[in-house]
């Protein structure tokens, strides 16, 4: 099978850092994208010598225009605290996942949402399937994170 060229947003940090390792691992061109306001460079400096990974530091609420085969959009802005949470998250969601889906689709390549079981609140049904909806707070402590998830899974399913 031959190599893709993939790019994993928030690559630098914690979740995406083992991704990076892993499509390294099965013979991949990497392009590890991040803004580093949360990853760290500690999380992939064991890579930086694979001359099949590159890291651009890059805010994903803007375009990007590289040639890609698969997307990884994992980037998401977590605060350091959840009581810095704003409604900026949800604003920055929006961007994130528009500026992904437009590069998908220009380079036809395929693309994964990273989201998060907390887009059904506080769940009331455990282990959550598919067909639960949630028990949502849009107004509580983490509502921009919550809600900012769920608007990027509706962008994904209208670009499906």
């Amino acid at each position: 099978m031959p190599s893709l060229k993939v790019l994993v947003t928030g690559g630098a940090g914690f979740l995406g850092s083992h991704l990076c390792e892993r499509l390294l691992q099965e013979g991949n061109d990497v392009i590890c994208l991040d803004n580093f306001f949360t990853g760290t460079k500690d999380n992939i400096e064991h890579l930086m010598d694979n001359h099949h990974f590159e890291v651009v530091r890059h805010d994903v609420t803007f375009p990007l225009y590289v040639e890609v085969d698969e997307i990884y959009n994992l980037a998401v802005r977590l605060p350091p605290s959840i009581t810095n949470m704003t409604r900026a998250n949800n604003q920055d969601q929006r961007p994130r996942a528009i500026n992904m889906l437009g590069l998908a689709k220009r380079t036809k390549a395929k693309i994964f949402q990273a989201s998060t079981s907390e887009v059904y609140g506080d769940p009331q049904v455990h282990p959550q399937t598919e067909t639960y909806w949630g028990n949502v707070n849009p107004i509580g402590p983490r509502s921009c994170y919550d809600e900012g998830k769920r608007c990027a899974e509706t962008l994904f399913f209208d670009y499906h």
